[in-house]
């Protein structure tokens, strides 16, 4: 399986993004997919994650102004990104984790939130 992801980019506080994730393969049969960030020494951390069944979750710093979504005719996932802050500014993976476990990871696409 292979993740394209895109989107990232420079913006400034309050603006928005849109990241997409393209998948190789048919988005249903993973169990779940979801993006995820990091910054330089630190964990990668979950952003949100959608589940084969539409179930949606967001990490708390991002409730409310992200939103994680799919088309499963385009076999993507996007996460839209409403009113940016500079802590939002990261590196940001896809991933996607199949019914027998096996985790998937796409490229990382930069986003900057300038001040």
């Amino acid at each position: 399986v292979q993740l394209q992801a895109s989107g990232g980019g420079l913006v400034q506080t309050g603006g928005s993004l849109r990241l997409s994730c393209a998948a190789s393969g048919s988005m249903f049969s993973f169990n779940l997919m979801g993006w995820y960030r990091q910054t330089p020494g630190k964990q990668r951390e979950l952003v949100a994650y959608i589940t084969s069944r539409g179930s949606i979750g967001y990490a708390d710093p991002v409730k409310g102004r992200f939103t994680i979504s799919r088309d499963g005719a385009r076999n993507t996932v996007y996460l839209q990104m409403n009113s940016l802050k500079p802590e939002d500014t990261a590196v940001y993976y896809c991933n996607a984790q199949s019914a027998s476990g096996v985790t998937s990871w796409g490229q990382g696409t930069q986003v900057t939130v300038s001040s």
